[in-house]
């Protein structure tokens, strides 16, 4: 079976948020869709060891918003690589509250989907959860960040609890290039050639160079969950 077959399915990059009683979390997720326009109705698929999924299946409601390319990894990777029950993911995050009293995240956002969930069906390790939208609004104009712009332009990785993600292994070329090292949880991957600029770690800086302060740019962990790679 060629799975890449799969990667040619287009996602989107949504914030997915839920909770009551002062318990919220989000998480990042790319498998959401419409399901009918009369009720208008959507799913999601959320996998079942994430405290959001937990948080769902609690409230039976949900926030979708709809990330822009314009959203940082940083941003993606708090609430694509932490998790809700070590981290408050909403913590000085620009949100609102609707109709559902679900947290709306508004940053980086280009709109967002209020949803009431109606049914479930368990998929081994993920849930599909469908609900109406209750409501739901735009935020901004700029352009909505797909999953292959996240893939291609931002260099993002799928964690391993998403259901789009796959085991690579390293391309020929790949094993020809100068040696990297990769962050065992998000996928990161730390070039010497090209540095962390952003961060101040200039270009030509060998990994073993790096202060034991530097922590990966995305998910935050630190040297010790990388691992070298040719």
């Amino acid at each position: 079976m060629n799975r890449s077959a799969l990667h040619k399915i287009s996602y989107g990059l949504y914030i997915v948020t839920s909770g009551q009683d002062g318990k919220f979390n989000g998480q990042i997720a790319n498998s959401i869709f419409q399901v009918t326009s009369n009720p208008a109705t959507v799913a999601i698929s959320i996998n079942k060891e994430n405290y959001t999924h937990e948080l769902i299946k609690l409230s039976r409601k949900f926030v979708v918003s709809i990330l822009s390319e314009e959203a940082p990894m940083t941003f993606i990777g708090l609430f694509g690589f932490k998790s809700g029950r070590d981290v408050n993911k909403l913590q000085n995050m620009k949100v609102k509250t609707g109709v559902t009293q679900v947290p709306i995240v508004l940053d980086n956002s280009v709109s967002y989907i209020e949803v009431d969930m109606q049914k479930e069906m368990d998929c081994g390790t993920h849930t599909i959860f469908v609900g109406n939208i209750v409501d739901c609004d735009v935020v901004s104009d700029a352009t909505p960040m797909t999953y292959a712009y996240y893939q291609q332009v931002k260099g993002g990785k799928s964690p391993k609890t998403a259901p789009t993600y796959s085991k690579e292994e390293p391309s020929a070329a790949a094993s020809q290039a100068a040696t990297t090292y990769v962050c065992s949880i998000c996928g990161y991957v730390y070039d010497p050639v090209k540095g962390d600029p952003d961060n101040g770690i200039a270009a030509g800086t060998k990994f073993e160079d790096l202060p034991d302060s530097w922590t990966c740019p995305i998910c935050g962990a630190d040297k010790s969950k990388f691992e070298k790679e040719k």
